[in-house]
């Protein structure tokens, strides 16, 4: 249990320091991260410190992608964790 819990941790990290730096990224015009690391990184844990990020800091909140993919994949997360527990 402890291990997923660093696990989440640092994935979570992650994914707000992708979004920090691809919102500073934006507004200086240089290279970005694209959407489909980022939306991996949420799909692989981060989902929830990202989108937190992404509303405190005001970046990709117009994005279809984010604004549903988001919250989708932080229900599909919550529906697989609670199947693991059950069968577990």
């Amino acid at each position: 249990m402890i291990y997923l819990a660093i696990y989440l941790a640092a994935v979570s990290l992650l994914a707000v320091i992708l979004t920090l730096r691809d919102k500073r990224a934006a507004k200086r015009s240089r290279w970005r991260t694209r959407e489909s690391t980022l939306l991996l990184v949420a799909a692989l844990g981060g989902a929830v410190a990202m989108l937190l990020t992404m509303h405190g800091i005001r970046h990709k909140t117009k994005h279809a992608k984010f604004t549903v993919g988001l919250p989708v994949i932080i229900l599909l997360q919550i529906a697989l964790a609670t199947a693991a527990w059950w069968l577990l």
